[in-house]
């Protein structure tokens, strides 16, 4: 993962940003007290996870699913497929397991969100095939996808169904940095149950922030392959610890690297210090061994 890489991770503050008065209202408001942790890495391709297969391992994805509760789905970025591959997916993995697909990048990317009703009606009757096993889909827009397009964005949240769980990844620090567009943004976002994906990566420290728009964390997080991987996850610990007490119900946490060496093994550590601070027991993976778990760098 390219975005946001940085060769200088000892030169970052990793500090994770105060919460704004919004995030713990909204909690508040809408916690059950139930807790939902799905943990999981960007991918289940051998060639990326090193060190995470055993060789006896003869299906990637069968072998991740008895490992993770989930995964983000980038191949849905770049192809819309059809029910019989969606179906197989859904039956290699177990009944627990959910996929948070990303919406494809000719809705995104190419086409800006302009004129995608037809485009965007495919790819939902695409993903609906993955049934209860469906996780919260989530659209990430360009870098340049700025907020003289908030009407694109109304457009298509507002034609997205309901039912079929949304978070949106905003990557251009003018959506957050303007009081009066964010306050728009969030009020949009807030009104049709969309989450606003928190993205945290070591080079685009701008684009950090802690406002939820629903009940849900949605985090994708990106390690720099430096020691300050772990520290940083102990942080998100904290927070997330922080924001069940408020009321939070469900946490979507996705662990990437700029070069996925180890993500699986950071996943398991995060997935640990998560049991013991929240008081889940989501199985931790067996990702490496525990030589391999202290000696991730």
């Amino acid at each position: 993962m390219k975005f946001g890489s940085t060769d200088h991770p000892d030169q970052i503050d990793f500090s994770l940003p105060e919460d704004p008065p919004e995030t713990a209202k909204i909690l508040s408001d809408s916690g059950t007290g139930t807790t939902n942790l799905y943990v999981g890495c960007a991918k289940w391709n051998r060639k990326d996870l090193k060190n995470f297969y055993p060789r006896a391992a003869k299906d990637e994805l069968t072998y991740y699913g008895s490992q993770f509760n989930c995964v983000e789905l980038n191949a849905t970025f770049y192809n819309t497929f059809d029910r019989d591959q969606i179906t197989s997916w859904h039956d290699r993995v177990p009944d627990n397991f959910k996929f948070f697909p990303k919406v494809n990048r000719y809705i995104s990317h190419l086409k800006w969100l302009n004129g995608v009703e037809e485009a965007t009606d495919d790819f939902i009757d695409s993903i609906v095939h993955f049934k209860k096993k469906l996780g919260t889909t989530f659209l990430q827009l360009r870098g340049n996808f700025k907020p003289k397009f908030f009407d694109r964005v109304a457009g298509f949240v507002e034609y997205w169904p309901e039912g079929v769980p949304l978070a949106v990844e905003f990557r251009h620090p003018d959506w957050f940095d303007e009081e009066k567009v964010a306050g728009e943004l969030y009020q949009l976002l807030e009104e049709n149950n969309v989450a606003n994906i928190i993205t945290d990566t070591a080079g685009r420290r701008d684009l950090l922030h802690m406002r939820l728009t629903n009940n849900e964390a949605f985090v994708r997080y990106v390690g720099a392959n430096h020691p300050t991987d772990r520290s940083r996850l102990d942080d998100w610990t904290q927070r997330l610890q922080k924001w069940k007490e408020q009321g939070l119900d469900n946490i979507h946490f996705f662990v990437h690297q700029n070069k996925e060496k180890r993500s699986p093994q950071l996943a398991a550590h995060f997935i640990k210090q998560m049991n013991e601070a929240i008081g889940t027991d989501l199985p931790v993976p067996n990702a490496g061994g525990d030589e391999e778990q202290k000696e991730l760098f």
